[in-house]
């Protein structure tokens, strides 16, 4: 069933309640008797079979009593009866459930069994099952509320949410906003048959829908999810808010990238990349939504700030720097006509300060915000301090002269097409107290908040919405039957030596022929070949590492010689490299020495791919060398990525200093950092084989770039030898 046929699901015509009951504290009867209070449209189908009438509604004894096919059945009843409850639903034409149950596949193998026989009879007879284990679904446009919530305000957020209590905590919030509406609600449950993706889809074609909010534990197919939601992130927005963020994740011993990919570090970075607007905290979900649901697009990080005090322009100011937003460079003809209107006092360079100019004239306001929005260098104005309650703080003499600026305020997003948000001391009121200014520009579409940060970060939510739209996505399919000539024969040599490490030198060599820029390596079996790999280099000094299958961690083993410059210290530097192997593990597998040239210093980055057990590929980008598992400063994107990507990846990392040269030094060669991780992106998706690959450190010049280690970790189809058990870790 394709996903917009869950419109007929989502928003139903006819509704079958099966356990409707007379208990006013059972399921059964409160979601009648909300149908009925609200004005439901549709059929209503009431079915006990030891009920005549409920709520005044005429009761069916089971379903074979329907008159026809029912859009939608909301199961009331016991976990132990929905497998057959689901079968008569089949055969009498029911297009979806809600199941409201729990004791499927979250109680165990008991509930796996019977979440499976649900599953098997809604397939058998093309039922859509909502849940199990859900809170239910509401859609306020058909006045369609299965959950039971009160006072439900009409409007266009969306809301997908795996937590009962997270709905009704997002629900009960946009009731006391008081000018927040919802659209459609769905309680996901275990997402047994329905998955999000699916959700997703609906959403993008829902018409009474502008932007939707996801409250995410985990999704069943992440590749399915990030497809969704790039699909329709190119045309809503979506705020998700993903739970999770401080768990140990999964640890991989064979990789830096492995041991790194905690599930939220993860969920974070493909989240992003696939056009999600990422809430980090729970009161922040909401403000989001509402900024982008009521407000024009911000169509740079440019803005404007206009307040009637200088702690809070200065407090501004920092927190918009802070989210990486900027203050527009005024025209001068903007801060022109400021100064004919301000007093003498007032500051005119962006942050506007009025310096007292309202405290007797609020229409100033207005009069400010008119000309900040019509200078072509503003993108977004963002107004503070006492606003709304100058009645209140100096008299209400004030009041019409407050009401006149608001009301022109409120109409300047739709004049010219640049949001406006609201930071007023006085929105902390309670909702009753607060003065009518603030109430009617609210009421007018603009967000209004007591907290200069959360205002602050729905100006950026803004800003990064739009950037969404500006994202290229990868388009070239993989090179394997190109360029990947070596690295077949290499798998077809694990393979035939049931080996799932790919050695350095192989790995090299694979990259090399897949269009990779790698210095030289040459792979010695004794110390004589070690002297001319060293006499055939021709450089000075050169590096000098182990080759084993079961040693990956090569400097934990005594396994690398740097800065060797002469025939002597090649020969030595070899045989020891060879006893510290063999003192580190049990009679290893050793391939030899590899002798490559010493590279030139540089900054220490690394680039990894691991497979995610939800989002499949992802690749890893950060500081490199030993401390990246203790400075964890780093990005993920899934794969494949776009060039737009990997730049996102630079810049996420919090040690941005570092790259664009620390006391003076020269920046990193970005673009060619940004080519090589599209390239190594590229060299996976065409070797599914790959499970982890590792390339730390990676040098980064002002000109180019050096791959000082590489190891390459295939799936677990290639059969593990018994000794690989052996493999030193870091």
């Amino acid at each position: 069933m394709a996903s917009n046929d869950l419109i007929d699901i989502l928003s139903p015509n006819s509704i079958a309640i099966i356990g409707a009951s007379k208990n006013p504290a059972k399921r059964g009867y409160r979601s009648l008797r909300k149908l009925l209070d609200d004005g439901y449209a549709g059929a209503i189908y009431p079915i006990n079979p030891k009920e005549s009438e409920i709520c005044g509604v005429r009761c069916l004894p089971d379903l074979g009593s329907l008159p026809g096919p029912v859009d939608l059945a909301l199961v009331c009843t016991p976990a132990g009866t929905v497998a057959s409850v689901i079968s008569e639903c089949a055969a009498k034409g029911v297009r979806g459930a809600v199941v409201l149950a729990g004791g499927f596949g979250e109680a165990g193998d008991d509930g796996k069994r019977l979440q499976d026989a649900m599953l098997a009879a809604a397939r058998a007879g093309g039922v859509r099952i909502i849940g199990p284990n859900t809170s239910g679904m509401f859609n306020t446009h058909k006045a369609c509320n299965l959950v039971g919530f009160s006072d439900l305000r009409m409007g266009g957020i969306g809301l997908l949410s795996q937590s009962g209590n997270m709905a009704l905590s997002l629900v009960t919030e946009a009731q006391a906003n008081g000018h927040v509406g919802l659209s459609t609600y769905v309680g996901v449950g275990n997402e047994a048959d329905i998955r999000f993706d699916e959700y997703l889809d609906y959403f993008a074609a829902d018409s009474d829908t502008k932007v939707v909010i996801a409250y995410v534990e985990g999704v069943k197919d992440g590749r399915r999810f990030l497809s969704a939601l790039r699909r329709i992130s190119l045309e809503k927005p979506v705020v998700i808010y993903k739970s999770g963020r401080t768990g140990a994740g999964r640890i991989s011993a064979k990789s830096h990238t492995g041991a790194l990919a905690g599930e939220y570090a993860v969920s974070e970075g493909v989240l992003r990349q696939a056009g999600a607007i990422l809430a980090h905290r729970s009161d922040e979900i909401l403000p989001i939504a509402e900024a982008l649901s009521l407000l024009p697009p911000l169509r740079s990080r440019r803005l404007a700030i206009l307040a009637d005090g200088g702690g809070h322009a200065t407090i501004a100011a920092d927190a918009l720097s802070e989210r990486g937003l900027a203050l527009a460079a005024l025209t001068d003809e903007t801060r022109r006509r400021l100064t004919a209107i301000l007093p003498a006092a007032a500051s005119v360079i962006n942050p506007v300060d009025v310096a007292g100019g309202t405290d007797s004239d609020p229409s100033l306001f207005a009069a400010c915000a008119e000309i900040l929005l019509q200078d072509s260098m503003v993108d977004g104005l963002l107004i503070s301090g006492l606003y709304g309650g100058y009645a209140l703080r100096f008299s209400q003499d004030l009041l019409a002269a407050e009401i006149n600026a608001t009301n022109r305020i409120g109409s300047m997003p739709r004049r010219f097409g640049k949001p406006v948000i609201v930071h007023s001391l006085y929105s902390a009121l309670q909702a009753d107290q607060r003065p009518l200014p603030l109430l009617d520009v609210h009421r007018a579409g603009i967000p209004v908040h007591s907290s200069l940060e959360m205002a602050v970060r729905c100006m950026q939510a803004m800003a990064e919405r739009v950037e969404v739209g500006r994202r290229a996505f990868p388009l070239s399919p993989p090179k394997r039957a190109q360029h990947g000539r070596i690295f077949e024969q290499v798998l077809a040599r694990c393979r035939s030596e049931c080996r799932r490490v790919v050695l350095e030198h192989e790995g090299r060599s694979s990259l090399r022929d897949f269009g990779l820029d790698l210095a030289p390596a040459l792979l010695a079996e004794d110390e004589k070949e070690a002297e001319e790999a060293f006499l055939r280099l021709g450089t000075k000094p050169v590096a000098m590492k182990i080759v084993s299958r079961d040693i990956l961690h090569k400097t934990e083993a005594g396994g690398v010689k740097l800065d060797i410059a002469d025939v002597a210290s090649v020969q030595r530097g070899f045989l020891e490299i060879v006893a510290n192997a063999k003192a580190a593990v049990n009679n290893p597998n050793v391939a030899g020495v590899l002798v490559t040239p010493m590279a030139a210093k540089g900054v220490e980055v690394i680039v990894g791919v691991v497979r995610d057990a939800a989002y499949g590929a992802v690749m890893m980008f950060g500081l490199g060398g030993v401390l990246i598992e203790v400075l964890r400063d780093v990005a993920f994107r899934a794969l494949p990525i776009s060039r737009d990507d990997a730049f996102a990846m630079l810049n996420e990392i919090k040690a941005q200093a570092v790259l664009d040269g620390v006391r003076g030094g020269t920046p990193v060669d970005r673009d060619a950092l940004a080519d090589f991780m599209v390239n190594i992106s590229d060299f996976v998706e065409a070797f599914p084989e790959i499970e982890e690959l590792d390339l730390n450190p990676v040098l980064a010049y002002p000109d180019g770039l050096a791959v000082l280690d590489v190891r390459i970790l295939l799936t677990a189809s290639f059969t593990t030898r018994p000794t690989e058990t052996q493999v030193i870790e870091a």
